[in-house]
């Protein structure tokens, strides 16, 4: 094999508590996080010279700075691999919308690349050099519905995946990004969030309860620097639960029925953007690495 195509599927926060904050800033927090059948499709191409290259470049963004290239250069360097790759990113994912486009790309790299250069790394291995590229990047290659604490890293299976997979999400982006950074530097932002425990969920997790017991806490934050975020979510909210994803700025409603999620799309606001998803069950990837 010397070429994978692969789909980089995006995430939704389904709910974001901020716990606290550790010494060196990053924060501690709880998610629950859900990859979607929708996102980047990448394809990967092994080469011998042990070059990188990044195909289409991103505008305004250096290829040495890009994730999937930063991805390819830390699984060279912490295996010693003399392979080399070229990777070609077709963006669907909107940027700065919360939806982990960039960590899905990179994770994507490090499975696909595992595979095409024969590392042999197990799942964990992988997602120890994911978590150095960004806090996002190891659910990804955990591949499935995943409760997390930490910072993102330390990750639990869902035990009521069946009840999340079988509703419809639409995610909604106005037209603006939110920088991540900044969101998380207010001063503003709720730091102290009572943690829950998974045993909190015991009903099956996913019905009027989990959306009166859980929020997103980074969502405030955003509605007051970007009005259009909560213009949004009001909107949304008529339809469904809805919230924004991350740091924002793509907002989501969940509903029962792929003909609901179409009516949402045709009726969204002006200088909106938008599509619809189900959750996906497992990464494309996730079957070729060992745990």
């Amino acid at each position: 094999m010397t070429s994978i195509t692969t789909l980089a599927p995006c995430k939704l926060n389904l709910f974001l508590h901020i716990t606290g904050r550790r010494d060196d800033g990053y924060h501690l927090l709880q998610s629950l996080f859900l990859l979607l059948a929708y996102g980047d499709t990448l394809t990967i191409t092994r080469r011998e010279d042990g070059e990188l290259r990044l195909l289409q470049p991103l505008a305004g963004v250096l290829p040495a700075q890009d994730l999937c290239i930063r991805a390819a250069r830390a699984l060279q360097q912490a295996t010693g691999c003399r392979l080399g790759a070229d990777i070609l990113c077709e963006k669907r994912t909107p940027l700065g919308g919360g939806l982990g486009g960039g960590s899905s790309d990179a994770a994507s790299v490090l499975m696909a690349l595992n595979q095409l250069w024969q590392l042999g790394l197990t799942r964990e291995a992988l997602m120890q050099i994911g978590v150095s590229l960004g806090a996002d990047v190891p659910v990804f290659i955990f591949g499935q519905t995943a409760w997390a604490e930490g910072i993102g890293e330390q990750l639990i299976a869902w035990p009521w995946q069946q009840a999340v997979l079988a509703r419809y999400y639409v995610v909604l982006t106005p037209a603006l990004a939110v920088p991540t950074a900044q969101i998380f530097a207010q001063q503003a932002l709720t730091r102290d969030s009572k943690p829950l425990r998974i045993a909190d969920f015991s009903n099956g997790a996913f019905a009027s309860e989990f959306w009166q017991n859980t929020r997103n806490d980074l969502q405030a934050v955003v509605c007051t620097l970007y009005p259009a975020v909560a213009q949004l979510i009001d909107w949304a909210s008529q339809f469904g639960p809805a919230r924004m994803s991350g740091s924002g700025a793509s907002v989501f409603v969940v509903v029962d029925s792929a003909r609901q999620a179409e009516e949402i799309l045709s009726q969204r606001p002006e200088n909106t953007s938008g599509f619809w998803a189900k959750g996906l069950e497992y990464h494309p990837l996730f079957s070729t690495l060992a745990s």
